[in-house]
């Protein structure tokens, strides 16, 4: 099977506010396909991505990139023009995920549980004032809780949009109070939910990658094995309504009465030392070694299918 890999380019970095993060996780990718032999290469996306995948001939691309141009469906746009298999969800799936306002209507549409949200226009808090504080004020394109301000009086709300405005559209969310969980899934596997559980006032960027911030992941997430098991099942019924396929991970909030709230799709995880869907996947026994190759694995179905495609069309 790894000889079926061919050449792999791990494509990480970019130019989005998330790029040391993803050269974190290019890193790890990349280590762990070579200790499994593979002929994997890191090219960071940068550094003219399109003429190094041109230039160097790659069969498959691992994407490793957080973010605007990496996560949105761009880079993907590219690989698919190219005719690279790659990792991950496709164009529409990682569009519509990397877009929190759209990714909420598409859920709402289709009765997922999710939370009071809109976009914000402006920093007038004026719109948004028979909503019950606190609320979430954020980027709309934005992932690891970069921009993000919990507000709770409305004379935070200007300066809570200007931090979000600096890296585009804002959206507002209500602030659900309870728990935060997160759900893996990678191909026709929904792996364990794990609870977070930061030891400070939220799940905020520094709770996420600085590994002194005393942050707790519980796998088992302590839900009893009915809610485990309609957490997982909303999960992927999020999952696929968004469009999406490979791999990802859904963030979801418990309320205090304990029903389940839709947050965010990430269709590209981080795969670091603290990231959540390698603990996920080490409870059910897999390395992380396995776990990367399991992701690369679902690019040899787009191959397979992209093959059965031109044949058909050769011989019509």
């Amino acid at each position: 099977m790894i000889n079926d890999y061919g050449k792999v380019a791990v494509i990480y970095g970019g130019n989005s506010a998330e790029r040391e993060v993803s050269i974190d996780s290019g890193k790890a990718i990349l280590a762990a396909l070579h200790h499994q032999g593979i002929n994997a290469y890191g090219i960071d996306a940068a550094d003219h991505l399109i003429q190094q995948l041109q230039k160097d001939q790659y069969d498959r691309a691992f994407v490793a990139l957080h973010g605007p141009q990496g996560e949105d469906g761009a880079v993907q746009g590219a690989l698919q023009w190219l005719g690279i298999p790659y990792t991950g969800s496709n164009v529409i799936g990682c569009a519509i995920a990397m877009d929190k306002v759209r990714c909420l209507q598409v859920w709402q549409a289709n009765n997922l549980p999710v939370p009071r949200f809109a976009p914000a226009f402006s920093a007038d808090p004026t719109p948004f004032q028979d909503w019950h504080l606190p609320l979430a004020v954020k980027p709309v394109y934005e992932g690891s809780s970069i921009g993000l301000t919990k507000v709770k009086t409305w004379e935070q709300f200007a300066a809570a949009f200007t931090q979000a405005n600096q890296y585009g559209p804002v959206m507002v969310e209500k602030w659900v109070t309870g728990r935060e969980y997160c759900v893996g899934i990678v191909g026709e596997t929904v792996l364990p939910a794990i609870w977070i559980d930061p030891q400070r006032e939220f799940y905020d960027y520094i709770a996420k990658y600085d590994k002194h911030s005393g942050t707790r992941y519980h796998c088992p997430s302590e839900l009893s094995p009915e809610k485990e098991q309609e957490i997982q099942h909303l999960c992927r019924q999020a999952f696929d309504a968004a469009g999406c396929s490979g791999w990802g991970r859904i963030d979801v909030v418990a309320d205090e009465a304990g029903d389940f709230h839709l947050m965010e799709i990430n269709p590209t995880p981080g795969m670091t030392v603290t990231s959540l869907v390698p603990k996920a996947a080490q409870h059910i026994g897999w390395s992380f070694e396995q776990l990367c190759a399991t992701i690369l694995s679902q690019t040899l179905i787009c191959r397979s299918i992209q093959m059965a495609s031109k044949a058909m069309a050769a011989s019509s």
